[in-house]
């Protein structure tokens, strides 16, 4: 490992203006250069330089500077590169690189807590949505919760439990979002081979555990089970049966909500591409990586909710709405909530609620056809 003068030394081999770096071309350019290298509006991406410098997770050194820090890791994992390949361009050995892609990723995963903080207010759908296939039947919904995996690398001998039902190696990542296209909270690091309701039992249970607020819920699809906090559409339901068009209308207005998990997933990746494959790192690198990225997600969305990348994801396409009538019955059956930890009583709550929502949705419905 070499010492601190020694890289002082190899960063200073030859020194280059900073007006003539890679970086600063890239920052005192267009808007459009910034994001297209750095994935982030030059704005945000100062705002973010003095965020780390502010709370003392990164300083200037005697030849790189906060900016091209963030830079080199922001390069890295928006265009899915490697040390070597990013060598040349910033001009460091792969040394410099790489010991500030860590302190960056430190740095990001230092903030993540905050990033993913929620306003349960905020996220819960309200009227003023105007969206009457949704409100007030969802009022008390903050999100979904839902699964994803990500590629991972693994030694020979790790490699069995990573390897998911497709037979390719992943992490299975647990990520509740709402439904402004933000994370609330991030469990990644377990094996493909997980069953999502594994996944979400311990996300339920470990220490810093995903909470969901008094009196709300989150949506989940056929994965899970109907559970207190987690509603999941019903299953078995025939699409031809006559008696239970509450149910399938339910679950066709559940999966239209359910939807803003795949919409906030796919601006991540799309914003994100290390993320689509197996980058050649430590494992708990790579754990890290999607926590960081995910909260770099967050960040950007607050600070401009409007920029590229959530501009192609934020308008759902509702014209498949009618597209779930008819599709084939969902053979699955119910998981006893017993088995996961919840009293019966709550069990049968969440039971309840669900059925109130599809009464209260097929009731409406019925009036509004009557007064035509």
């Amino acid at each position: 490992m070499a010492i601190s003068g020694e890289a002082d030394k190899e960063e200073a081999a030859t020194p280059i203006p900073d007006g003539n770096k890679f970086v600063y071309q890239i920052l005192n350019g267009p808007n459009e250069q910034c994001f297209e290298n750095f994935r982030m509006d030059k704005p945000v991406f100062y705002k973010l330089c003095d965020l780390f410098q502010t709370r003392g997770l990164l300083r200037h050194t005697n030849r790189i500077k906060i900016e091209e820090q963030l830079a080199i890791f922001l390069f890295i994992i928006g265009h899915n590169l490697r040390t070597r390949a990013v060598q040349e361009l910033f001009c460091y050995s792969g040394e410099t690189i790489s010991r500030h892609f860590n302190n960056v990723l430190n740095a990001v995963i230092a903030i993540s807590v905050d990033l993913f903080q929620s306003n349960p207010d905020s996220d819960t759908l309200e009227d003023d949505d105007d969206d009457p296939r949704f409100y007030p039947y969802f009022n008390d919904c903050v999100g979904v919760v839902d699964s994803f995996h990500i590629p991972v690398m693994v030694g020979v001998d790790e490699q069995g439990p990573f390897r998911n039902c497709s037979g390719l190696l992943t992490q299975n990542v647990l990520a509740a979002s709402s439904f402004d296209l933000r994370f609330r909270y991030v469990l990644a690091g377990w094996e493909g081979s997980a069953s999502d309701q594994q996944v979400l039992s311990a996300a339920l249970t470990r220490r810093n555990k995903l909470q969901v607020p008094q009196g709300k819920y989150y949506i989940v699809d056929h994965k899970y089970t109907n559970l207190p906090g987690f509603i999941a559409p019903y299953h078995g339901v025939s699409t031809n049966s006559g008696e239970e068009e509450a149910k399938e209308m339910f679950n066709e207005r559940h999966k239209l909500l359910h939807r803003a998990s795949r919409r906030t997933i796919g601006a991540l990746k799309e914003r994100f591409p290390i993320l689509t494959s197996a980058p050649p790192y430590p494992l708990q690198t790579q754990v890290k990586l999607v926590i960081a990225a995910c909260a770099l997600h967050n960040y950007v969305r607050l600070e401009k909710p409007d920029d590229m990348v959530f501009r192609m994801f934020e308008e759902e396409t509702m014209q498949e709405a009618g597209e779930d009538r008819g599709v084939a019955a969902l053979q699955e059956e119910e998981i006893e909530g017993h088995e996961h930890g919840f009293p019966p009583e709550e069990v049968g709550d969440s039971l309840r609620l669900r059925d109130e929502i599809a009464s209260n949705l097929w009731n409406d419905y019925v009036q509004n056809l009557s007064t035509f």
